[in-house]
């Protein structure tokens, strides 16, 4: 059973700017240098990297998104009260 899981993740304020930096990301874009560029949250200086968390760790959105996920994947856009989120899952141990 997985007890952690590594992410990264791009914040962003309208669901529409999430979904667009989704499409680019799907068609090649680096999710790092994406982040890096785009994201709210000072994680996006590292390239989004959150890090390994456990449940309960991150609001429930966003934890429920990132523990249904497969390590490479990125999500479609998630809303949380801190704005949308693309999670990039990057590790599960």
């Amino acid at each position: 059973m997985t007890t952690e899981v590594k992410a990264s993740h791009i914040l962003v304020k309208t669901e529409e700017e999430a979904q667009k930096l989704y499409d680019e990301i799907k068609n090649g874009a680096s999710f790092a240098d994406t982040a890096k560029a785009y994201s709210l949250c000072p994680s996006g200086r590292a390239g989004g990297d959150l890090g390994y968390f456990g449940r309960g760790m991150m609001v429930k959105p966003f934890e429920d998104a990132a523990f249904d996920m497969e390590v490479g994947e990125v999500s479609k856009p998630v809303q949380t009260q801190f704005g949308w989120h693309l999670i990039q899952l990057t590790g599960k141990k």
